[in-house]
């Protein structure tokens, strides 16, 4: 059983266990360690949180202290350094982030030579050797030289074009992007403007403690806010680590992860992409979303939460398009990973080659009644194990009957388990996850 990689990597609060110093040392010693012999080069990048800097010197400390050379790409998005890593042939890539977390909070992310997050076993592997680490000597350097790793601009502008290259046009699309304080703060502005996309952006000045703070894709009603006030055709709400993207229509209404896969499969399939006429999404998708894709003859494949999850069933079902409702995409033909401002300027070439507006693109999109409650919980115990909840659970399903859905799962990031119902009823919607939300409070809050 896995103790230190969740669904995303490693990831905690900055300077506490498991990303206190000794700690993080160690994983950069095991990641050396786990590379095939021969150069081993890994590239490393950073959002914009004030624990980055330290982690990233610590860890690639203990990189170098097993050979391995390490080269940053500075600030940068999560898929940047997935895309930089496999075009430049670098042994791995690691990027410092935690997301949509709070700025308290940090991770750590290994993408694989081929720019995919790393499988389920070689986590196990790496995390054997970091309690071998752990269990040495060896102690993390008392100081790291923050300049030792100046940022390689020529990394990131590879990445920037490479997007810039991404679509055929932006047209005459007015918008407005949330960056979160974050990775794309400087990154997005060089992009809109290289595909001469007229943007203004908002949250683009970090202070390394303002990362996702009232801002971004978890709250995209503040994107949405700013476009009906600016009136332009289009928001978007990046996260901390730009992995993934929500958006504004030109009225001001949020529009999630479910509807942008309608809209990409729609236009993958009209033009012959949409491989098998499959589409991956996740146990949290909206039934709506399964219906639609229906009515275009598009099938739609579930898989567990998680980009990485959403990605294995892509890869074994043969599936090129994939995404949450939380606006991770994968389009992989292009990508390895969710990217947020790939994901945009596709939406973005859409809506000027079409010169519709994302409202009407995806107006059949006819969303059943969804609630999430989150609980936070001191442990995560298998639930179905816990007698009380999983009696809430089956009353609940017993009663949705073919009507509805019950999803209840704990977050691989963070220590909350996560109680979803979809009904036609809003009333036994709301009655069945107060109901199991409460049960696991009692059981395990």
């Amino acid at each position: 059983m896995r103790k230190l990689f969740g669904t995303d990597g490693i990831r905690g609060v900055a300077g506490e266990y498991p990303l206190d110093r000794r700690t993080v040392y160690a994983v950069g010693r095991a990641l050396g360690h786990h590379l095939p012999s021969g150069v081993r080069r890994l590239v490393i990048g950073q959002d914009t949180r004030e624990s980055s800097a330290w982690i990233t010197d610590l860890l690639s400390a203990g990189l170098r202290d097993t050979g391995a050379q390490v080269e940053s790409a500075g600030v940068i998005t999560t898929p940047g350094i997935a895309h930089l890593t496999h075009t430049h042939n670098f042994s791995a890539g690691v990027v410092i982030s935690a997301s949509h977390n709070p700025w308290q909070d940090n991770g750590i992310k290994i993408f694989g030579p081929d720019g995919y997050k790393l499988p389920d076993r070689t986590e196990l592997e790496i995390e054997e050797e970091i309690f071998t680490q752990l269990n040495s000597s060896a102690t993390a350097p008392e100081m790291c030289d923050t300049s030792s790793l100046p940022g390689n601009a020529t990394l990131r502008d590879d990445y920037a074009s490479w997007l810039a290259r991404s679509i055929s046009s932006g047209g005459p699309i007015k918008t407005v992007v949330d960056c979160a304080n974050g990775a794309a703060s400087n990154l997005a502005p060089q992009v809109f403007r290289q595909c001469g996309i007229s943007a203004d952006f908002i949250h683009n000045s970090p202070n390394g403690r303002n990362i996702n703070e009232k801002c971004g894709a978890l709250h995209p009603e503040v994107v949405a806010g700013e476009v009906a006030s600016r009136k332009t055709d289009l928001g978007i709400s990046l996260d901390g680590d730009a992995d993934r993207a929500l958006f504004a229509d030109h009225g001001g209404k949020v529009v999630n992860g479910d509807a942008i896969m309608l809209l990409l499969a729609r236009e993958l399939e009209q033009h012959g992409h949409l491989a098998n006429n499959l589409v991956v999404a996740t146990t949290m998708s909206n039934m709506g979303l399964e219906a639609a894709l229906s009515r275009s003859g598009i099938q739609m494949l579930r898989a567990p939460v998680g980009d990485k999850y959403v990605l294995e069933e892509m890869k074994k079902s043969g599936a090129v398009l994939g995404g949450e409702q939380s606006g991770h995409i994968i389009l992989s033909e292009l990508a390895t990973t969710g990217d947020g401002l790939l994901t945009a300027l596709k939406v973005i070439e859409i809506m000027a080659r079409t010169g519709k507006p994302l409202t009407e693109l995806v107006s059949d999109l006819k969303v059943f009644p969804q609630i999430i409650k989150n609980v936070r919980v001191l442990e995560k115990r298998p639930l179905d194990q816990i007698p009380a909840v999983q009696s809430a659970i089956d009353a609940a399903q017993r009663d949705l009957d073919g009507t509805g859905r019950v999803v209840v799962r704990y977050s691989g990031t963070e220590a909350l388990a996560r109680v979803m119902i979809e009904a036609e009823s809003r009333t036994k919607m709301e009655l069945h996850a107060t109901a199991i939300a409460e049960a696991i409070q009692r059981a395990l809050g």
